[in-house]
């Protein structure tokens, strides 16, 4: 072979390594072909996040102080626009591309001036109030694109910020006397309550009380109301995965009709159910299985308004939220706000924001801050109120699928709706 022919075929042996080199690393962080949009480096870049309503005003308040900070990428000053939105609302849109994602068959490089106008506003990403609403929004995407347009591994996968579960949050008064009726606070004891023919006569309580009155909030506006059935749900069944079967057994309808037929019409129209108790106080409820974060949030409203804490008691068949901040991997944004919604997402990730959420009732997921590391914590603050820094073992539900959601949100509707 000629010494030409030997430097040609090293040529094309160092470029097929570089190639193959750059496929393995975009396979390890999950990093796209088509990582978005070519265009002219911007001097700034405004990321745009979904944030579910839960952490909304710690991730507001973080973006502010992130902002301030001066942040650049590659160059480009970073500022971050925090869009507050239900994570069942957000997954609407997402279902019927209200944002305006491309069509598979559309070349990005090939948009006229007023189409790239109309993707200015495109989320750069979702901070939902669980993974299960992102894996649910991945369904359609994945169906008419052929790809995943949030990612579960590499360094874009979606990544937990915070954490927060459902339990119960009732009012010492009520709670004493539920614990000496029944010995324990569960969706049951919860039940009996409510059917309780002479209201809380009959369980032992002041006749002033009335019936037993159970705070739900809406699950058409907020995603807790159907965490909230869920668990319930688990519970009746004493397992933690439930079927659209399971919804629609007779036997459970009735006694989920029963269980829903005490909540009051304050509570069962509102988004807001924690924060309702600390404005109208009883005529909410005397209690209810709510998120822990909004539990904490209020409570100080609640004392003093109303001069009764609640108390908080942790169920044994538990739903969680962990908002993960999930970046979206479509053209439809460009390389550089991928990688500024990165930096934010690491940016609240940090042990000096994670330790910051605690003030708003949140638990870290950085495992290098505690519930009780700062001493504005809520943790702290309300442990007198059965607050637990290490939650008591408990079973953990299964994420439900689409049409489990579709049929609880259904059957909600049609029997509990006023």
């Amino acid at each position: 072979m000629t010494r030409t022919r030997l430097i040609f075929v090293a040529i094309v042996a160092v470029a097929l390594l570089i190639v193959a080199v750059s496929l393995v690393w975009r396979a390890a962080t999950g990093n796209p072909a088509d990582a978005g949009l070519t265009v002219e480096r911007p001097e700034e870049i405004t990321v745009r996040v979904l944030v579910a309503l839960p952490v909304e005003p710690w991730v507001r308040a973080a973006a502010e102080r992130f902002n301030r900070s001066g942040p650049t990428v590659e160059g480009a000053a970073v500022q971050v626009e925090v869009i507050a939105m239900d994570g069942l609302v957000a997954l609407g849109k997402w279902d019927r591309n209200d944002f305006g994602a491309l069509s598979a068959n559309v070349d990005p490089q090939e948009l006229q001036p007023e189409e790239r106008a109309r993707l200015a506003d495109f989320p750069t990403a979702w901070i939902p109030d669980s993974r299960y609403l992102v894996e649910l929004a991945n369904v359609p995407y994945k169906e008419r694109l052929g790809r995943d347009v949030f990612l579960t591994d590499g360094t874009y996968r979606a990544r937990p910020i915070a954490i927060s579960l459902f339990t119960w949050g009732i009012y010492e008064s009520r709670a004493r006397v539920l614990l000496e009726r029944f010995g324990e606070i569960r969706w049951r004891t919860i039940h009996d309550a409510a059917v309780a023919p002479g209201g809380w006569p009959d369980l032992g309580g002041d006749p002033a009380w009335g019936f037993f009155k159970l705070a739900v909030p809406d699950p058409r506006k907020n995603v807790g109301g159907l965490a909230a059935m869920i668990a319930a749900a688990g519970e009746y069944y004493g397992r933690t995965d439930i079927s659209v079967e399971d919804v629609t057994d007779p036997e459970f309808q009735q006694w989920l009709g029963e269980l829903m037929g005490a909540v009051t019409n304050i509570s069962g129209g509102s988004a807001y159910t924690a924060e309702d108790f600390a404005l109208f106080g009883y005529s909410v409820g005397d209690g209810g299985q709510l998120l822990e974060s909004d539990l904490l949030q209020n409570m100080q409203g609640i004392v003093t308004h109303w001069e009764e804490p609640l108390l908080l008691f942790y169920p044994e068949f538990v739903t969680w939220f962990d908002f993960p901040f999930s970046i979206w991997m479509g053209p439809e944004t460009t390389a550089l706000e991928k990688n500024a919604a990165l930096a934010f997402q690491r940016y609240l990730l940090s042990q000096e924001e994670q330790k910051a959420a605690l003030a708003f009732g949140l638990r870290p997921a950085n495992p290098e801050v505690s519930v009780t590391a700062t001493e504005d914590s809520l943790f702290v603050r309300w442990a007198d109120r059965g607050v637990e820094p290490v939650v008591p073992r408990t079973t953990a539900m299964r994420p439900p699928g689409r049409d489990v959601l579709l049929t609880l949100l259904r059957w909600y509707e049609l029997n509990v709706v006023r």
